[in-house]
């Protein structure tokens, strides 16, 4: 009997069996906004600096700060300057009426405020000869610097980044409309079981509906993957090794991933695991509850990754190894996001498994269990918006104690 490999084990070696397979993807050019989600393909220096012009930083009177005694200054007004305007050079002895944004006047070195000024406010664009009160202020007050942001040929992203609305903002802010990416992840998903039927279709007396092909394409959806789904495979090796050699073989939508859900335990009648006779894919037990049975290795040289058919066992394999795989390797999608949480009641968990259960943490910070270790319980799932870490070695956690969460 093979010993379990341990999560982190699993997770590295899913790892290590993409990397080759990501570093072959290619390049391509996309709008800013289609590319939410992709990574950045090369390294992007700044073809501009930001701000590419001083600008005001408040709305306010630009001053030269000579012209201010400590003990303030009576300055004419000169002509306003509005945001996208060009100024004209400010003189000495006057003060320009400025937006925030606009340009600083060649020749000032400082803003006042609108409400540190007496007046505390603009004159009437038709006023002749109007004065403003001012007190000194220091060069620089307010002023922010052309490429105070970033200069002209600095860095701005490097390759690898992933593409978020704040770095699809600064790709606009430097005049970007395009952007090379990696190309997209395709992935094969491939459902198996005679039991299983398709939604929509007549549920006879031993037939489930699948949830598992619904469930692991939109999790991959979600994840920026572009997801090819063949529909359900039966209990005929042969017919899924059919289904694996064309998808595998197609020169022009070439899969990088192949995942299937079910038929990889160690039972009479499973499918994945005889089709896999004679290539070089393992089938191992991982000590996870649940998700336990796991395959992993190629088929005609693409990454296969073979989950466990129930429900939540599918979904929690693809949530602990393959997602984080990718973001490892691929630097796509982003990482689950990390909390700590405090448990409503005491749980009991396998000694010598990693358990990974459902519960809804609150705004309260208390996490509630949804439903129990089950991998059949979809409904607790949908209920659920964490999956709560229980570590190998940790068999009992009162009520109250600190969990790790990934928040879905």
């Amino acid at each position: 009997m093979s010993v379990p490999r341990s999560v982190a084990a699993h997770r590295q070696a899913v790892v290590e069996l993409l990397t080759t397979a990501m570093a072959a993807k290619g390049t391509v050019h996309l709008p800013l906004l289609e590319a939410l989600g992709r990574v950045l393909a090369v390294d992007l220096d700044a073809p501009v600096s930001l701000p590419p012009f001083a600008n005001s930083q408040m709305d306010g009177f630009a001053v030269r700060s000579a012209d201010i005694p400590d003990a303030g200054a009576e300055l004419r007004v000169a002509a306003p300057v509005a945001a996208g305007s060009l100024p004209a050079e400010l003189k000495a002895g006057f003060a320009a009426p400025i937006m925030t944004g606009a340009m600083i006047p060649e020749g000032a070195d400082a803003v006042v405020p609108i409400e540190k000024a007496t007046p505390d406010s603009f004159p009437a664009a038709t006023a002749r000869d109007a004065v403003v009160d001012l007190p000194a202020v220091a060069p620089g007050t307010y002023v922010r610097n052309r490429g105070s942001d970033i200069e002209e040929g600095v860095r701005a992203l490097a390759a690898g980044t992933l593409l978020g609305p704040a770095q699809l903002g600064l790709l606009a802010a430097l005049g970007l409309t395009d952007v090379a990416v990696r190309e997209s992840i395709r992935v094969l998903l491939v459902t198996t079981g005679d039991e299983v039927v398709e939604p929509g279709h007549e549920l006879t007396p031993g037939k489930i509906y699948d949830s598992n092909g619904t469930l692991l394409e939109a999790s991959m959806r979600q994840a920026g993957l572009d997801v090819l789904r063949t529909g359900i495979s039966d209990d005929d090796p042969a017919s899924l090794l059919e289904v694996l050699h064309r998808y595998t073989r197609d020169a022009e939508s070439p899969v990088d991933v192949i995942v299937t859900t079910g038929g990889v335990s160690k039972g009479a009648y499973e499918v994945v695991r005889q089709a896999m006779s004679g290539h070089p894919v393992d089938f191992l037990p991982v000590a996870m509850q649940p998700g336990g049975p796991q395959g992993l290795g190629t088929f005609n040289d693409v990454p296969f990754l073979g989950f466990p058919g129930n429900p939540v066992s599918c979904l929690v394999s693809f949530e602990m190894f393959l997602r984080p795989a990718l973001s490892q390797v691929y630097g796509a999608p982003a990482p689950r996001p990390i909390h700590t949480a405090r448990l409503d009641e005491p749980l009991t968990s396998p000694d010598g498994k990693h358990q990974v259960r459902r519960g809804s943490l609150g705004v309260d910070g208390i996490l509630r269990m949804e439903g129990g270790a089950g991998s059949h319980l979809v409904h607790a799932l949908a209920r659920a918006n964490a999956l709560v870490q229980i570590p190998s070695g940790v068999t009992e956690l009162a009520g109250g104690a600190e969990v790790e969460v990934w928040m879905l």
